[in-house]
């Protein structure tokens, strides 16, 4: 992946972070070139952007899609089950991480004032560009080229918070039916085509999950999403406690009729990361983007194994302090300390927080928990990445530091 700005623009905060110059991001993939997307070029110049480099540069590495890697064996489980099922679905594994907001938003029927849409939870290439924030993004536009069954993975980017298991970049696998008239026996009313869709939707992954967990324990939870009617979530008790592992629902038709279909049909999401963390049993999700052999040597292709750790380095803790402005969210700081550090942070936790009685002003206390997974830090490299932070904090927040 090739990404491109210059510092003509003096409002893009991307580019004064960057340097001057034209800059070049290489993506960090070691996969052989069947296995990415083909090359994607853009530029980073829009006012709008607020893409930084440590994401930039690892646009289109497709963890996903490296033989031997955890998330890839658990897609390649779940591709092999739907095509047991059906020959007929069709998978799409390297599609563009750059999608419209008419997509990601306005296709799925996403109000406009949701919170998603923001850039302190999205980051946007431009105003009418951003990097998916799920893989059913491709949904409808699927949908419109014809394809009646299909699975979508591949990398999502969200701002999030930040501990063991929230990564701004993370994969999805989105699953797609539609039914056609023959598969509905004869139904006529819309509640009974939409009960044999969701009867259908539920056995299947029902079978999926045995497929992945054995024979385990599961229930069904109601749930909202704006693009499917009814919804719900599915649970298992593994290990001693109930987990979610996937969100689905028969799909609302509106989705349908304005990607010019008439059919009823389903659909489902999952987390790969999160399927991977629970069978692999691998604590941190960083691990997952570590180029450490004693990690990769652990895994072969299509074994579920538990991961063995190999080391446990002590954290450095470190607090911060601020009054914040208005406009002031908890991701812009996450994403300032992940620009600065990088994997070496672990957690960043709110701690304190209190309105100051005669003022009215807010402050917050954050905790920043520094550690490697591969080495000791020293006090002086903790110490550094932690004034950047607080430079960047006051400079970037509007924030007055205490």
């Amino acid at each position: 992946v090739i990404i491109t700005h210059n510092n003509n623009n003096n409002n893009n905060t991307m580019n004064n972070r960057a340097g001057s110059g034209t800059k070049l991001f290489h993506s960090a993939t070691n996969a052989t070139s069947s296995q990415i997307s083909p090359k994607i070029e853009f530029n980073l110049d829009s006012a709008d952007c607020n893409i930084p480099p440590n994401i930039a540069s690892r646009i289109g590495t497709n963890l996903h899609c490296k033989i031997n890697h955890p998330l890839h064996t658990i897609k390649k489980i779940i591709q092999e089950y739907w095509k047991a099922q059906d020959p007929g679905f069709h998978d799409f594994d390297d599609l563009s991480p750059f999608v419209s907001t008419q997509y990601n938003f306005d296709s799925l029927l996403i109000p406009t004032d949701h919170v998603s849409r923001s850039k302190s939870d999205t980051y946007y290439l431009n105003k009418e560009t951003v990097l998916r924030t799920h893989t059913s993004a491709h949904q409808s536009h699927l949908l419109r080229e014809g394809h009646q069954k299909f699975l979508v993975s591949g990398e999502v980017f969200r701002r999030d918070e930040i501990d063991s298991s929230h990564y701004p970049i993370f994969h999805q696998m989105e699953g797609v039916k539609l039914f056609s008239e023959d598969l509905l026996d004869g139904a006529t009313s819309q509640d009974d085509r939409r009960h044999i869709v969701r009867s259908d939707l539920q056995q299947r992954l029902g079978k999926m999950v045995q497929v992945l967990f054995g024979d385990v324990e599961m229930r069904w939870v109601d749930a909202y999403f704006p693009f499917t009617e009814p919804s719900l979530e599915l649970e298992i008790f593994f290990q001693d406690q109930w987990l979610e592992v996937l969100g689905c629902g028969v799909i609302q038709p509106k989705i349908l009729l304005e990607a010019g279909r008439n059919e009823t049909g389903w659909a489902f999401g999952l987390g790969l990361e999160r399927l991977a963390m629970i069978l692999f049993q691998i604590p941190d999700i960083r691990l997952f983007w570590s180029d450490d052999p004693r990690f990769h040597e652990q895994f072969v292709s299509g074994e579920i194994v538990n991961f063995r750790p190999y080391s446990r380095y002590p954290p450095c803790f470190k607090d911060m302090s601020f009054w914040i402005s208005e406009e002031f969210h908890d991701n812009d700081l996450n994403e300032i300390v992940r620009s600065v550090a990088g994997d070496v942070v672990e957690k960043v936790e709110l701690i304190d927080q209190f309105m100051h009685p005669g003022t009215s002003r807010q402050s917050k206390c954050f905790r920043i928990a520094y550690r490697s997974m591969d080495r000791s830090l020293t006090n002086e490299e903790v110490d550094k990445m932690q004034s950047e932070v607080r430079e960047q904090v006051e400079e970037k927040l509007g924030v007055e530091l205490r």
